[in-house]
């Protein structure tokens, strides 16, 4: 994250860097920069799950179409998770977590929270495995109830970490 700050910060106007030599005005103009730079992270990470989700619905098709019906309700679950994770951090306000407005945050703060951040896309990457997993024991019916369960559970996890991200605020 603290490369799309530097972006954000990089592409300042004129007049932004000016009136950051303002006292008091540099730090709307960083709230600002660290409101875009949050915007960008979660447009990314919703991106990157929006083609994770796409993916377990078209694996839900498959199990549907190959007469698999006893584990559709199974992979629905996954499912519905992604999109309440998408939706979660897709559609709150950018800033909403508490590291904007009124709270200041110390530097202990700032490395929890891009801890957070990291774990996104950490989880990201352990679906797309667990996706791969399904996808082929997708002729093992003995082996993919485990695959499911492990797809839910990563699935269950990325909303837990987006609602456990503003106790960095709180605690």
């Amino acid at each position: 994250m603290s490369d799309l700050f530097e972006k954000v910060t990089n592409a300042q106007d004129a007049f932004k860097k000016l009136a950051s030599k303002i006292p008091g005005f540099s730090g709307y103009i960083e709230r600002q920069n660290r409101r875009a730079a949050d915007k960008i992270l979660r447009e990314t990470v919703a991106a990157r799950y929006e083609e994770l989700y796409t993916r377990a619905s078209t694996l839900q098709a498959d199990l549907v179409a190959n007469g698999m019906l006893t584990f559709v309700d199974d992979m629905e679950k996954a499912v519905i998770k992604f999109r309440t994770f998408i939706d979660k951090i897709g559609m709150a306000s950018y800033g909403a977590s508490g590291l904007f407005d009124a709270v200041k945050i110390n530097e202990e703060e700032l490395a929890k929270l891009y801890a957070f951040d990291n774990a996104f896309f950490d989880l990201a990457d352990q679906t797309r495995a667990a996706l791969d997993n399904v996808e082929a024991t997708l002729a093992d019916e003995e082996a993919l109830p485990a695959a499911i369960r492990n797809l839910t559970t990563l699935a269950r996890q990325a909303v837990e970490t987006f609602e456990r991200r503003g106790e960095v605020f709180t605690s």
